[in-house]
Parts: C-alpha cells; structure tokens; sequence
C-alpha cells in the first residue's frame, strides 16, 4: 500500500522521536519590524527550532565561511548552537554523537538570498503562480510570505541536494516596487509562520530594467521606458518620505500599507534588495537612494557590477549573481563569467544566488564554475573565501550574519558535511544540521525528506 504522509506534522513528530532528548524546543521571539507607533506585525514567527542532540563532527576539512580553513577539523554542535570549531587537538565531551569526516568537507549552511520557492512551487501550474501581484507597477503593501506554500517540494530538494539552510522569499520582478520578502529556515513546518527565520529583517524586493517597463508600457501606462521607471520610483518616494514625517510626529493619517513598508525602508528596518542588471541603472539607483535617504542592500542578478565594481565596493552594496547566465534578453547581454570573481577581485561584496528551484540545489557547483572562470583569468580564489559567496555574504546581505552563516562559535548550528569537495560536481550533502538537529541524512532513509507532492520518487510515502 502506497500513501503519501503529511509532512508538516508526521516529518516533525518522527525527527523528534528520532533525536532520543528530552530537550525541549527553543521558541524564538518574533520580529517586528516599524517604529513604535505602528501597529505590531500581526504575522509573527512562530518558528520552533527541532530538538538535537549534543554532536561532533571530526577529522574534516573545515571552510568556516569567514575565509578560514581547518585540516582534520573538530565541529562540536550543542544546545542548537555551534559549541566549538577547531583542529584536531579540540577536546571532545564523552557521550555525544560523532561522526567521522575523514576525506570529507564542513561547511556552515548554504543561504540563497534569492529565492522564489512556495511563491512559484512545483509543479510549475499558473494555479501556483503567486509571486507577481502584476496589477500597478507600485505593490509595496504586498508581503511575500503570504503567498508561500510550506509544502513545495523545492524546499526539501533544496535541503537534501543543495544543502541549503535559510533562504530569502521575494516578490517577483514585475514591478518597481514588489512588496516585502521574507526570510525562512529551511525546516518543516505546516505554516509559513512556523519556518520564519527568527529576528530576521524584512526586506523590500525592487526592480529596475526591462521587467517593469515592458509589463506596463505593454499596458499603456507608466512606466514604459527607463527614465519612467525612475520617475515613478521617485514620486514613490516622495509620498513615502511625506508618510514617514508625519508617523514620526504622531499625525493622524489613514494607514496604507505600501507607505508603511516604505517608511520602514527610510528608517533602516527594511532591506531593500534590488533586481537590476546594468551598470548604469545601479549607478541610477544609488543617486536615488541617496537622494531620499534609504541604503541598497544588494543589487540581484547584477550582470554587469563588474562595471563599477569600485563603486559598489564605495557604497558597500553587494552584488548577488548567477555564474553564468546571460544573453536571455537584451540588458543581459554583457554578463561575462568573470563577473563574480572580477567583484571579489576589487574587494566588494560577491554573493552567488539561484532565483531557480533547480539552481538552488547546486549553488556550490555554481561557486565552482566562478573560481574557474576567475582562474582563468589570472584570478585565484581560494576556497575558503569562496565559501563566502554561499553563507556569510549573504547572510550579511539579509541581516542574518550575526546568527547563521559562518561557524563561529555561539551562532546556530546550521552545517553541511559534504561527502568530498564541495567544488566538485561529483559531491553531494551527506548530512545536514539545522540548529543543530540532523534534518538530512543521505545515510538513513528515514531523514530523507520527501513532501506531499513530491512526485516520482520510488518508495515516497510507503508505510511497509
């Protein structure tokens, strides 16, 4: 008899069951976002982190995500939190669980900061297709969570193939102003709420480019060219700075939700992550910014930072980009390979991110091909400042680098062990920890994760 098992809560109670603790979950504080006279986020995490038990991994190679590297290395995991890093001599409590990583790597986990999973889930149906609110160019009072699916068989392809950890959920790219996204632990969870990633700030999904101007000059409206996409941006803004003096003087004004997310922005709350393929619309986009007073966090797809990789590293912005697309339409069409290494070359913030539910679960192959491509050139990168690209840097980029992102000691246990070099196209997570509890492992069928409507695998929901 086939069935297929209700992940949300049968996948909870079994790794539960599994970790052998008595330890009871830790319940992270929500966040929330706004100054103290808006209205608390009525859509609080209530992410619940799953019990682990006290772990050590050793004799592996570690690349802490900072830049350092550790031969036949000591990874300690307790409480959730990462307890100790180090070289062999590192002392090991008795009675923990140890696994050997002899010939094998660690790393912290991997972060995608651009992500579309549970907006656009498989299977790819338009019924699914929830991440573009396509109807005024302006939908800044829009919220990304509120179209995740928890369910997407993306999230746990992602987990098993791709190592991935935490992930940000953003607004598609059809409008200058998108709406909020959201950050997310990779966990199980029946609710949305229940896999927020706690404290983490909201960000604000931008666009600028070909998307906004094509859906709504096809529309006969504004934006239909570049320079409408900008004076629609800053006429926004403008609105929004009115909104933000008057909530800052306690004036009485009817609540709008766009006005409230940007508010938010000009007071620094919210990140803004902004899609954006040309040098000179970034270079746009900045004057913009400073001319109402709100910071970039990072450009995203950013096919040409290489162009002013100087003036992105001045400006402390990041850039998160693909290895090597390019070509698929006309503002795409001077993204060179080299791109992400040229960025890391002038010392500026390089990130390698998906945008894809099948790239997301080889980013580490995708921070492989930018190496090549860097070497190539006469620029060598070491692996370890590589890692940089997939878990600290983006954690930085979404706010997050104080809690994930690297392995350092007090921050969450959130680790791959890799079954060789993670560079290698030939390697695959052999297990995975978040907050220290074992959601992975490719050794034991019974943490493979596999959701509702993950179709085509052998065996998925058989009870016998």
């Amino acid at each position: 008899m086939m069935r297929i098992a209700y992940l949300g809560l049968t996948a909870a109670l079994a790794l539960t069951a599994c970790t052998g603790t008595t330890e009871a979950p830790k319940t992270a504080s929500s966040n929330t976002p706004g100054p103290s006279t808006a209205p608390e986020n009525p859509f609080p995490s209530t992410y619940t982190a799953y019990p682990g038990v006290p772990t050590v991994i050793r004799g592996a190679t570690i690349l802490d995500g900072e830049g350092g590297k550790i031969e036949n290395g000591v990874v300690f995991l307790s409480g959730g939190k990462i307890t100790a890093v180090g070289g062999p001599d590192t002392p090991i409590p008795a009675d923990v669980t140890v696994f050997d990583g002899t010939g094998k790597y660690v790393t912290p986990g991997v972060i995608d900061i651009h992500s579309h999973l549970g907006d656009y889930p498989s299977p790819s149906v338009q019924a699914l297709s929830d991440g573009n609110e396509a109807t005024g160019p302006v939908t800044a009072d829009v919220w990304a969570e509120h179209s995740v699916w928890p369910q997407d068989p993306g999230f746990s392809r992602a987990l098993a193939n791709g190592g991935v950890t935490a992930l940000q959920i953003l607004p598609g790219s059809a409008n200058l102003f998108g709406g909020r996204g959201v950050t997310l632990k990779n966990v199980y969870a029946r609710t949305q709420q229940g896999m927020k990633f706690p404290g983490a700030p909201y960000s604000l999904k931008m666009a600028c480019g070909e998307n906004p101007k094509r859906v709504y000059g096809s529309k006969g409206r504004q934006p239909s060219t570049r320079m409408g996409n900008i004076a629609v941006d800053r006429q926004t803004w403008i609105k929004a700075r009115e909104y933000q003096k008057k909530r800052a003087a306690n004036k009485e004004q009817t609540r709008d939700l766009s006005m409230e997310t940007l508010a938010d922005v000009l007071e620094g709350k919210i990140l803004v992550q902004n899609h954006c393929y040309r040098a000179d619309e970034m270079a746009n986009v900045i004057d913009m910014s400073k001319e109402f007073g709100y910071k970039v966090t990072a450009f995203h797809h950013a096919v040409e930072s290489y162009k002013i990789a100087d003036l992105l590293k001045a400006n402390n912005i990041c850039s998160a980009m693909w290895a090597d697309w390019y070509g698929f339409k006309m503002e795409s069409y001077d993204g060179i390979r080299e791109n992400i290494a040229l960025i890391q070359n002038a010392g500026a913030c390089a990130i390698v991110h998906s945008d894809d539910e099948n790239g997301i679960q080889r980013l580490n192959q995708e921070a492989a091909k930018a190496i090549a491509a860097g070497k190539r050139m006469g620029i060598n990168i070491p692996e370890e400042i590589a890692w940089e690209w997939l878990s600290y840097n983006p954690a930085k980029a979404m706010g997050i680098a104080d809690q994930t992102g690297s392995l350092k000691v007090g921050k969450m246990a959130d680790v791959v062990l890799w079954n060789g070099n993670p560079f290698s196209i030939y390697t695959r997570p052999e297990r995975v920890w978040i907050d220290g509890a074992l959601m992975y492992d490719a050794n034991d069928p019974k943490r493979r994760p596999v959701s509702d409507f993950e179709l085509g695998q052998i065996g998925a929901g058989d009870t016998k």
